[in-house]
Formats: structure tokens, sequence, C-alpha cells
């Protein structure tokens, strides 16, 4: 059964563990996860991608080899920052809380899987089919390093997943794409005294992120997300305070809705910009995809029964933000995210997991796996 004392012990080992990236290093917490889940009797394998960005892959074999199902969290985290009031890379156990770096984001989580399979092993759980764990690098700066190339060098290869990347028993079924560029506009320099004889490069980038704020797209709702985005993230422009900029560049983020296409996206921001300016060019440097999920699928009904079973309300909902469930749709996996942490402590000083739910989430975990169908 799952074993609260031992879980809370597993997290606090993973937080004092450090992985913040940048500057990424998973290597010691990569070699703590290898050895725990080789201890449960695990095929265990390890790949680097990068000096010391390390994945962990392990197998528990089934009764039945025909079908997998993937759990993966992620060993990295965000850097910690100034504004911590207590060390975060060494845990802090106040009442039901545990303070410390990555314990919702997403060291939380990893200690919740970790404690299930260790539950299933010691209970002679015997699962219909492979259940594969990948414990990935690199996610808090775009999976380049961990999940992509496992999947896409057909390394991690299973028949569904469940990305453990949320809180408080969220099934995420749907998400929002994101598209991040650089628009980079030029002008005419000219003496700051005489401005007519120049092109403002910085007025026209100011013209520009107007008309852009002031546009409403016409969009299919979605129940579980808010309207489409933009956010202009970054601005720079001009050599000194007396010449006319002769150059602009700013960064934006979009963020679209499942039936939308960032093709789309970038044929009208390229007619709103020609509207000031034929002299600019655009560098997309990220797309993904958005994504949704029948919530008839058996990975959401697994899961929510669990939570039912649990006495847990199960919390249907999507994604504003880009999470790696998007990958697994470049592969034709079925997959949806859930997790354990606590609602707005990703990211922040002073970050924490409430212990009762990671203890919960490890249950929730147990039930699904051992009476999870494919069909």
């Amino acid at each position: 059964m799952v074993n609260k004392k031992r879980l809370a012990q597993t997290i606090k080992k993973l937080i004092s563990l450090d992985s913040q990236n940048p500057p990424g290093d998973e290597e010691k917490i990569a070699d703590f996860v290898s050895a725990y889940l080789k201890t449960l009797g695990l095929k265990t394998r390890t790949y680097a991608f990068s000096d010391k960005r390390v994945n962990v892959l392990a197998t528990l074999n089934g009764v039945k080899s025909e079908r997998s199902l993937l759990l993966t969290p992620h060993l990295d985290t965000v850097p910690a920052g100034r504004s911590w009031k207590t060390n975060p890379l060494k845990p802090k156990i106040i009442g039901d809380r545990i303070y410390g770096l990555g314990a919702t984001d997403c060291k939380g989580n990893l200690a919740s899987s970790l404690e299930a399979i260790n539950s299933i092993v010691e209970k002679g759980i015997k699962l219909d089919y492979d259940l594969v764990f990948a414990a990935t690098a690199d996610e808090e700066s775009g999976s380049t390093l961990g999940l992509i190339p496992l999947l896409d060098r057909k390394i991690l290869k299973a028949d569904a997943a469940v990305v453990l990347d949320a809180d408080e028993f969220e099934i995420i079924v749907t998400q929002k794409g994101l598209m991040h560029l650089k628009v980079y506009i030029k002008g005419r320099k000219a003496h700051g005294a005489y401005p007519w004889l120049g092109v403002n490069a910085i007025d026209i980038a100011a013209k520009v992120i107007v008309d852009l704020k002031k546009q409403r797209s016409n969009y299919k709702k979605n129940k579980y997300l808010r309207e489409p985005t933009i956010n202009v993230g970054t601005i720079n422009g001009g050599d000194k305070v007396n010449v006319v900029s002769d150059w602009c560049e700013f960064g934006l983020d979009f963020r679209f809705l499942p039936g939308e296409s960032d093709r789309k996206l970038l044929d009208s921001l390229k007619k709103t910009i020609s509207k000031y300016t034929r002299n600019f060019r655009i560098n997309v440097q990220w797309v993904q995809d958005p994504y949704t999920i029948n919530s008839a699928h058996p990975l959401v009904k697994g899961l929510a029964t669990a939570m039912k079973d649990l006495k847990i309300s199960p919390h249907i909902s999507g994604s504003e933000g880009a999470t790696v469930i998007t990958f697994f749709k470049l592969k034709n996996i079925p997959a949806v995210a859930t997790g354990f942490g606590t609602k707005k402590c990703a990211h922040v000083a002073d970050e924490y997991a409430c212990l009762s739910n990671l203890y919960k989430g490890a249950q929730v975990l147990v039930s699904f796996l051992e009476n999870y169908k494919f069909d």
C-alpha cells in the first residue's frame, strides 16, 4: 500500500538534489530515480542528449506486453531566484506543507509516481500491459534535450500517455497552441532634431503593436479555455536618444485555440505590419500545436474514476500554457496531463506542495494503473 512516510522522505530527497534549468544538470536526480527503480526490479536505462542532461526510462513488465502505458514527470526545475525566505534546496515541512524548489513543479508528482510504482510492486499487482516510466530532462526549457528526442528517435514508445505535470487533481484534456516569434522592422536614420528626414522604426513598431492589441479574431469558443491572446514580451530599438531609430525588434507570444492555425495567425500578422511598412521580416522561433482529447477517452475516464473512488473530485480542465502533451499528438499517442501539486505555487518563491495531496495522488495512480483498460 502507499506509504506516506516513505513518500515524504522521497520528495525531501528529490528537492535536495539541485536540477535547476538553467543551467541544466539532471545527473544527480536522475541517478537517484534510476537507483530507486532498479531496487524495485524495473528494467532501467538512462539517455543523455547533452552533458549531464540525463533522462531516466524504466519498464514494469505486465502479464501481456501487447500494449504499453506511459507515466512521465520531469526532473528539472526553474531557477530559484533570490526571493526565497529559506534555502530552496533544503526542504522544510510545516504542517501538511512541504516547502522547497520543485515541490509542486514537478518533484511532488515525481515522488507520487515513484511511490505508486513502489506500492504496485510491493502488492504484487500484475498489470495487463507494460508500464513505461520516463522521468525527463529539460522540460522547463522546451524539452529539446528530453521528451522530444526520446520520441523522435523512437526510444520512447507507448500506446497512451499520462503526463504528470498539473495541480490538484486536474485532468487536462485540451490546451492552447503556442507561437513565439520576433518581428524586425527597418527604418531610416536621421538627426533627432530633424525626424521628418528619417523613418522611425520604433514609431512603426508602436503602431503595429497597438493595432494587434485592438484586433479581435473570430474563433470557436472552448469551454475549458479562455480566448486567444497576444503578449508583447520584449522590445528593443534605436542606438541613441538624438538619432531617429532605423531599427526595432519585438517579440510576440501567441496562444491560440484548437481549430486555429498558426499559419493563418502568421498571415494575419504580416497583413497588419504591411499596413505600416513593407520593410520588415519575421523570425518564427517556436510553434506548438494546440491539443484536445475526447473526454470519453479511457485515459480521462480511468483517472476520473480512480479519483472518485477515493472521494476526490476530478477537475476536467484545459491548459492555457503549453505542456508536453502536444508532443504526443505528433506521434499519434493519446495523452492527458494530471498532477497533485498546489495551484499558483509553480515557479514562485517559497514553493510548496501539500503532502496529503501527494499521498492521495499516489493512491489515485495505483488505482488508475491497476484498473486501466485501453478499450
